[in-house]
């Protein structure tokens, strides 16, 4: 009778320990592969309420993409050109507002706590006037988007091409938290230079190569 209780633990043990390898591998991802990867940012930055709502193109802050092979992240000071007057959401200024002008007083100055994080790194005080003894530090980004080291990508040329932002990072205006939409695997990115030589860019030529070289050193 202890055999076929000794076997039946056995399978369910083999069956277990497979599920567990599968699960695995699964979870398994190519260097390049971290689809879905939305690391946390010193400053939690919107992109629904930029470029969403408020309607900022994507090349005011990264500015270079047209003309470098990286995008760029921002500068503090780019981020200080609006948030020098707009020190809240527009609807705590103005409610303080509303409460100023029935109390007959001057608005109090609202900041909320992630802005604030931006005035410190920019070592500016509540009148945005600089902090004697401090200096500027960088806003430490986590970037989202990371190819091997292997492999060569330069945003001008799919800038000149017409290939919208939206088509490798995917509907970054509906994004509270920036993530990777994209696998950007060598296949994925090898398809869409297919379908590009063969259906053009925006309706228009493109030329796109398929030699190895173009993308790996």
């Amino acid at each position: 009778m202890r055999q076929p209780y000794v076997t039946a633990m056995l399978v369910i043990g083999v069956l277990f320990a497979g599920a567990l390898f599968a699960a695995s591998v699964a979870r398994q991802r190519l260097p390049d592969d971290h689809q879905a990867y939305a690391p946390q940012q010193p400053i939690a930055f919107s992109h629904r309420l930029h470029a969403d709502e408020l309607q900022m193109n994507c090349q005011y802050c990264h500015s270079i993409a047209s003309e470098s092979r990286h995008a760029g992240i921002p500068a503090g000071d780019v981020c200080i050109r609006c948030h020098k007057f707009v020190t809240a959401p527009f609807d705590e200024m103005h409610a303080e507002a509303r409460r100023a002008d029935e109390e007959k007083r001057q608005p109090k100055p609202v900041v909320s706590a992630e802005l604030k994080k931006l005035y410190e790194a920019m070592a500016l005080d509540a009148e945005m006037k600089p902090i004697a003894g401090s200096e500027p530090r960088a806003i430490r980004w986590v970037r989202v988007h990371n190819l091997p080291d292997f492999v060569y990508f330069d945003h001008r040329a799919h800038v000149a091409a017409g290939v919208t932002c939206q088509y490798c990072h995917g509907p970054v205006e509906s994004m509270q938290q920036m993530e990777q939409f994209s696998n950007l695997s060598m296949g994925w990115c090898v398809n869409c230079h297919r379908d590009a030589a063969e259906h053009g860019v925006q309706g228009k030529p493109a030329n796109p190569s398929l030699n190895c070289s173009a993308c790996h050193y």
